[in-house]
C-alpha cells in the first residue's frame, strides 16, 4: 500500500500543526498557574510537543511526517493530564488532522 502525499494534504496538515502549536505553547502557563504544574515538567512537555508541531509541519513532504504528525497527536491528548481541558482539545486536533488528511485525498482524487 502506497501512501502518496499531495499537495493540498501537506497545506491542511501544515495548517492543522500550527495552531495546534500556538495551542501547546500557549498551554505552558496555563498548566502552571492555573493548574501548579512544575514548570521544569511543563515547559518541556508543552514547549517541546509545540516544537515537534513546526518540525514535523516542515518535513510534511515525506509520507513518514504524516505517522510522526499522528504521534504528536497522541501526545497533545496526553497533555490532559497537565491540563484537562487538552484533553478535548487534543481529541479536536486529532480530528482536524485525520479530516485534513482524507479531505484532502478525496478532493485531489487520490485513491
Amino acid at each position: 500500500m502506497s501512501f502518496t502525499v499531495t499537495p493540498g494534504m501537506r497545506r491542511l496538515c501544515a495548517s492543522v500543526l500550527g495552531m495546534e502549536s500556538i495551542v501547546l505553547a500557549l498551554v505552558t502557563p496555563v498548566a502552571i498557574v492555573v493548574n501548579d504544574v512544575v514548570p521544569g515538567v511543563a515547559v518541556p512537555v508543552c514547549v517541546g510537543l509545540a516544537l515537534a508541531c513546526v518540525v514535523v509541519a516542515g518535513m510534511l513532504k515525506r509520507p513518514s511526517a504524516y505517522i510522526a504528525g499522528s504521534v504528536v497527536q497522541v501526545l497533545a491528548i496526553a497533555t490532559g493530564f497537565l491540563v484537562p481541558m487538552m484533553f478535548f482539545l487534543g481529541v479536536v486536533f486529532a480530528a482536524l488532522w485525520v479530516t485534513a488528511i482524507f479531505v484532502a485525498r478525496r478532493v485531489e482524487g487520490v485513491t
